[in-house]
C-alpha cells in the first residue's frame, strides 16, 4: 500500500494536533511534518517532499492564501488543501487562482477530510458544499460584469444587510477602503444610492 504522507500548516495548536490524531489513526496516512506557520515549515517541504499539505488561511506572518505559490516552489508536487473558517468568494477564487487544490471547511467532518485528501490524491478537487455553491454561483454571474470580485462581494453584503464596519471585518480591509469601493461601486453602475446600486445589480444580474 502507497502511504499518503502528509503536512499540516496551522496555527491552533489545539486544532493541529487533532489533525495529526486523526490521520494518524488512518491507515495509509502518515503526518511528517505538523507547522504553526509558513514561515516554520519554510523550505524543510521541500525535504519532506509530501503528498498533501493540509493549509489554514489566517496564519501568524504570511497568511495561508498567499502562501500558496510560494509552497509550490517548495514542494511543486504536493497538493494543497486550505482547511479554513473563512467562505468568502475572494478568498477561495484567489486560492484557487494560486494553486490550491481544494478548499474546505474547517467544519468537516472527519470522515470528509479523510474522503477529501483520497480524492484530491486521485485528482479531483474537493470542496465543502458552501465552498462550491459559491464558485458556481460566481461562474453563473453575467460575464460582462463592469464590478470587480471585491465590488461584487462589497454589495452583496450590503444587500445581505452588514454594515461597512463588519464588512470591513470580515474582509480584513480598513472601513476607508470599503468606503472607496463603494463609491467606485456607484460610479460604474451610474447611481447615487445604495438602492439604486442594488436595483441595478440585480436587473443586469450582476449579483
Amino acid at each position: 500500500m502507497n502511504v499518503v504522507c502528509i503536512c499540516i500548516i496551522e496555527d491552533d495548536e489545539l486544532i493541529r494536533k487533532s489533525y495529526e490524531i486523526l490521520l494518524q489513526g488512518i491507515v495509509g496516512y502518515k503526518v511528517t511534518g505538523s507547522y504553526a506557520s509558513v514561515e516554520e515549515a519554510g523550505k524543510s517541504l521541500a525535504e519532506l517532499d509530501p503528498d498533501v499539505i493540509l493549509l489554514d488561511v489566517n496564519l501568524p506572518g504570511i497568511n495561508g492564501i498567499d502562501a500558496i505559490p510560494l509552497i509550490r516552489k517548495w514542494s511543486p508536487e504536493a497538493h494543497i488543501l486550505i482547511l479554513t473558517v473563512f467562505e468568502d468568494e475572494e478568498l477561495i477564487l484567489k486560492a484557487l487562482r494560486n494553486g490550491a487544490s481544494g478548499y474546505l471547511s474547517k467544519n468537516s467532518s472527519p470522515e470528509r477530510l479523510a474522503a477529501a485528501i483520497q480524492e484530491v490524491m486521485a485528482g479531483g478537487a474537493p470542496m465543502s458544499t458552501n465552498v462550491s455553491s459559491t464558485v458556481i454561483r460566481f461562474f453563473r454571474k453575467n460575464t460582462e460584469s463592469p464590478l470587480s470580485a471585491r465590488e461584487t462581494q462589497i454589495l452583496e453584503s450590503i444587500i445581505a444587510g452588514k454594515s461597512r464596519l463588519k464588512i470591513a471585518r470580515e474582509l480584513f480591509i480598513d472601513v476607508e477602503t470599503v468606503k472607496s469601493h463603494l463609491k467606485n461601486i456607484y460610479a460604474k453602475l451610474n447611481v447615487h444610492s445604495k438602492e439604486e446600486a442594488i436595483q441595478v445589480a440585480k436587473r443586469k444580474r450582476l449579483i
